[in-house]
């Protein structure tokens, strides 16, 4: 097989592809072997009729087209694998003609890709890190967490509501607001479950009071939305006096100190854990924002969406849950989760183009033992033969890429300039 590319252009690759007149008669020789098994030929056994009688019966230009689209299908992995590319979406095969007999067979195909765009820089990204020892204003945000586990709720009417209140509440859809509607809805006061108007109106109400909220969610297109809204009842939050017997008897340590100290601990594992993931996702959205495209390809955002809605759905499945059941867990219509999706697509294709702009000015490649090391981390035994699968159904170009991607984002948060910020004491501020 030999392959004529042309230069990128407008995010599309066009390349001319010949295979040889050996390879096209044995897939000739299939196809009407095919044919012989698949169709009744009078006169014959099974599989034992002759060309021309299958001429006679099918016409030829019916085996010959079955022959064309093996020859294409069964080619396209090695194409992509030696183009090293990840279409966005099928090819598109152009002015197709059916294979002849001992001559070699040219066919056309446009891959569209993902767009290569610039970043305005590539000097190393400066971030905001909390800092990798456990301080005091998050070991006390912990403390108040625990406590309230224990929180208790008393029934007030002398005062409107206020933040931290729980609040249970009729509402009415007036336009655009069916998921919020209820007679008797539990709202949690400050938990950013709900829109930030919604919450905002509800503050100061008081029980038995009736008023209209609007909004519009932050969805680009979304229509104005708005309900009528009645306080029915409103509950106070109560924290327990933090007292040594408070904490012996609720949590099992000797005083505050012991307890303070076992936070600490579990603190200090969390952030073991956790904050190399944080560092590499702020040092990614940095380097994103300097991605020079002011408009997403339509087509690369869509194979990001569906890849997302693909892993979800899988996720919510392995839990048992629907999305319909989902989305009303969440008070979200499936518009909402469609919209919010999409944005999640469009940051997630960024990251993944400034990424690839980062590769490309380092001029990262990839190696045959990058390769057998990416497959030995995914757990793999026979490598040899995940990868020549891998080859025979075109994947390894998009290894190749994961691969170049993983290289440039180890590069960027290694050089990233990071500045310790303690962010549950800026917050409590």
């Amino acid at each position: 097989m030999n392959i004529a590319q042309s230069e990128v252009k407008d995010s599309k690759l066009t390349a001319t592809v010949t295979i040889p007149a050996a390879d096209v008669d044995a897939a000739i020789k299939r196809a009407y072997k095919d044919a012989a098994k698949k169709y009744r030929f009078p006169g014959f056994r099974a599989g034992h009729a002759p060309r021309p009688v299958i001429d006679n019966m099918l016409g030829a230009e019916a085996t010959l087209a079955q022959a064309t689209n093996e020859i294409i299908g069964s080619n396209e992995p090695a194409v992509l694998d030696q183009l090293d590319i990840v279409p966005v979406k099928e090819g598109d095969y152009q002015d197709i003609d059916l294979v002849k007999d001992h001559e070699d067979y040219t066919y056309t195909v446009v891959f569209p890709l993902r767009p290569e765009a610039p970043l305005s820089s590539y000097d190393p990204v400066e971030i905001e890190m909390p800092p990798s020892e456990v301080t005091e204003s998050e070991i006390d945000a912990q403390v108040e967490m625990l406590r309230g586990y224990h929180a208790t709720f008393e029934d007030v009417e002398d005062r409107g509501v206020e933040d931290s209140d729980f609040v249970t509440v009729k509402v009415v859809n007036i336009k655009n607001a069916e998921a919020l509607a209820g007679d008797s809805r539990m709202i949690a006061m400050g938990s950013g479950s709900l829109p930030n108007a919604f919450d905002e109106g509800l503050m100061g109400m008081k029980v038995g009071e009736t008023k209209e909220i609007s909004w519009t969610p932050e969805v680009d297109g979304a229509e104005e939305a708005s309900c009528e809204v009645t306080v029915n009842g409103i509950r106070a939050r109560k924290l327990p006096e933090l007292t040594d017997e408070f904490v012996k008897e609720s949590f099992g340590f000797d005083d505050i100190a012991a307890m303070r100290d076992a936070v600490k601990l579990e603190l200090e594992q969390d952030k073991q854990s956790r904050l190399p993931q944080l560092k590499e996702n702020r040092a990614v959205e940095k380097l994103a924002e300097r991605l020079e495209l002011e408009e997403m390809d339509a087509d690369y955002e869509q194979s990001v969406f569906s890849e997302l809605g693909q892993n979800f759905l899988s996720n919510l499945a392995s839990r048992g849950m629907s999305l319909d059941q989902w989305l009303q867990a969440n008070g979200l219509s499936s518009e909402q989760f469609i919209a919010d999706l999409h944005r999640q697509a469009d940051d997630v294709a960024r990251q993944s183009l400034a990424l690839d702009a980062l590769a490309r000015e380092l001029k990262i490649e990839v190696t045959d033992e990058d390769i057998e090391a990416e497959f030995k981390r995914a757990g793999v035994e026979d490598i040899e033969a995940s990868r020549t699968q891998f080859a025979a159904e075109g994947r390894m170009p998009a290894i190749r890429d994961s691969i170049r991607r993983s290289k440039a984002c180890d590069h960027l948060v290694e050089n990233a300039k990071v500045t310790e910020v303690d962010e549950t004491a800026k917050d409590a501020e």
